[in-house]
C-alpha cells in the first residue's frame, strides 16, 4: 500500500521557548504512517530557506518521499505558536510560498500511483478530489473542528473517510455524523479530546476510549489519530480495532512536545 499526503505544510515556531518543528496535517499523517511501515510521500512545497531544509531534511529521515515536495523561491509558511498550560494555541499563519500551492499535471500522475490520499481544509485540492477518487484513490480528509454542513457538505460526496475534531458526545454531534456519512464516506470518524471518540458507518455508532497519558502538549492529536485509525483500515482491522489504534497513537504523541 502507498498513502500519500497532500497540501499544507508549516513550520510551527514557539518563539518565547525557542522551539520549532516542521509539520502539517499530512505531514504528520505520513510520518506516523511511514514509522508504522507504510510507504508514504508528501506533495507540497516549501521555500528556499532554512526551514525548507529543515523539513526536507526531518522527511527524508523518517522515509518519507519527498520527489514530490517542491522547493520554491521564498519563504516555507509558518505557524507562530504557544502553550496554554499543555494545550497548544495556533496564533499567526504565514503562509509563504503554500499561498500558491497547486498540483501539476506531474503531481496528479504521482498522486494516482497511490493507493491513499491524505488532505485537509488547507490543501486547496478539494476540487480534484473526485479525479483521484475515480482514479482508485481512496480519500481521507481531515474537517478538524469544521463540524458545520455548508462548509463539509460540498466536499463529503469524494470522501471515504471523513474525521472531525469535536469536545463531546451530544445529540448535535451524533446527528452531524450520519448526515455526513449519507453523503458518500464509507466512515466518519469524530476525535472527542478527553472524551474518547466515535465512528459512524452508516448502520452503527462506535464509541473509542482514550489511552491516558502524561500530557506535555496536544499539537498532533489528531493527526496521529487519524494516522492510527487508517492504520488499522489499511490493516482490515475492525472499526473498533481502529479506534484504538488511534487513541494509542495519539496518547503517546501529547506526551511528547513534537506532534510525531
Amino acid at each position: 500500500m502507498r498513502v500519500t499526503g497532500v497540501g499544507f505544510s508549516c513550520m510551527d515556531v514557539y518563539d518565547q521557548l525557542h522551539r520549532m518543528y516542521p509539520t502539517g496535517n499530512s505531514v504528520d499523517f505520513a510520518i506516523h504512517l511511514r514509522r508504522m511501515g507504510v510507504q508514504t510521500s508528501l506533495v507540497s512545497v516549501v521555500g528556499t530557506d532554512e526551514y525548507g531544509a529543515m523539513m526536507i531534511d526531518t522527511l527524508k529521515q523518517e522515509k518519507v518521499d519527498v520527489t514530490h515536495l517542491d522547493v520554491r523561491p521564498g519563504s516555507t509558511a509558518v505557524f507562530k505558536m504557544e502553550l496554554n498550560g499543555n494545550d497548544r494555541v495556533h496564533k499567526e499563519k504565514i503562509e509563504g510560498v503554500m499561498a500558491h500551492f497547486a498540483l501539476t499535471e506531474a503531481d496528479r500522475r504521482f498522486i494516482t500511483e497511490h493507493d491513499m490520499l491524505h488532505t485537509n481544509l488547507s490543501g486547496r485540492v478539494e476540487r480534484e478530489l473526485s479525479y483521484f477518487r475515480d482514479c482508485g484513490v481512496s480519500i481521507v480528509f481531515d474537517f478538524s473542528t469544521r463540524t458545520k454542513r455548508d462548509i463539509a457538505g460540498p466536499i463529503l460526496p469524494d470522501v471515504d473517510y471523513a474525521f472531525f475534531s469535536y469536545t463531546q458526545e451530544d445529540a448535535y454531534i451524533t446527528e452531524f455524523l450520519a448526515w455526513a456519512q449519507a453523503l458518500g464516506p464509507r466512515v466518519v470518524i469524530a476525535t472527542l479530546g478527553e472524551q474518547g471518540s466515535l465512528a459512524y458507518d452508516g448502520k452503527t455508532l462506535y464509541r473509542g476510549q482514550i489511552i491516558p497519558a502524561d500530557v506535555v502538549n496536544t499539537v498532533g492529536a489528531g493527526d496521529s489519530f487519524c494516522a492510527g485509525f487508517m492504520y488499522g483500515v489499511l490493516q482490515g482491522w475492525t472499526i473498533p480495532e481502529s479506534l484504538t489504534q488511534g487513541a494509542r497513537t495519539a496518547s503517546g504523541v501529547v506526551s511528547k512536545f513534537e506532534p510525531y
